[in-house]
């Protein structure tokens, strides 16, 4: 199915999704630093920026930034005066991260904050609150990224969750893999909040099988 789901996948992408040499030169140098292969896919990265550009966001938080990848698709997607921030905690990926948000032209519009997010997000202090918020971290952490997501939010702002899916072993509440466990109690958590309206959809394609949710602000 794998295979299928690739081709699938790469179809699309051919047919929707325009070359774009930046973006293939931050995977490149992605992989040749020894990277995880933890980027997004190129439509997710378009869905990305598309949902930036639906909520009409201007301010965006990233929690996980890899090697900005990411980053990019978003910081791309906001208005010329628009701010992302975005939060990673190995000292390696940061520097290559921001070797690529060099390369893409956006060293005004994207801020990398290096190291742990928890301290991050504490140290955020009283700042406006973002329009759209992406979780993509470590997910035994994703409970606590949440309580902070929902702190730095207003009515209307847009919480997105990557990698909730795990090859489907998100059903398997005796799990013992901590990054199971963090995305079923993020998951319980978005559902038990009143203030959140949220689904949630499963994806499979080149990444494999997965999914994300998507949770909006209500008050």
């Amino acid at each position: 199915m794998q295979q299928q789901w690739s081709a699938v996948d790469n179809f699309m992408i051919s047919r929707l999704i325009p070359q774009d040499d930046v973006l293939r030169q931050v995977l490149e140098n992605n992989k040749r630093a020894g990277l995880p292969e933890h980027d997004v896919a190129a439509n997710q990265g378009q869905l990305l920026a598309l949902f930036v550009r639906m909520t009409q966001a201007r301010r965006v938080l990233e929690i996980g930034t890899l090697g900005a990848y990411s980053s990019i698709w978003m910081a791309r997607a906001l208005p010329p005066d628009g701010q992302l921030i975005t939060l990673e905690a190995d000292p390696t990926h940061a520097n290559i991260a921001r070797q690529n948000i060099h390369l893409a032209g956006l060293d005004t519009r994207i801020t990398l904050i290096e190291g742990s997010a928890l301290t991050s997000l504490e140290k955020l202090g009283d700042i406006l609150p973002f329009d759209l918020i992406f979780i993509d971290a470590d997910k035994p952490n994703n409970p606590g990224y949440l309580e902070w997501a929902l702190y730095y939010s207003r009515p209307g702002t847009l919480i997105i969750g990557d990698n909730v899916v795990r090859d489907g072993e998100v059903i398997n509440g005796q799990s013992d893999d901590a990054r199971v466990q963090g995305v079923r109690r993020f998951i319980e958590m978005i559902g038990d909040n009143p203030r959140l309206t949220a689904t949630a959809l499963q994806t499979v394609g080149v990444k494999g099988w997965d999914g994300f949710t998507l949770a909006m602000v209500n008050g």
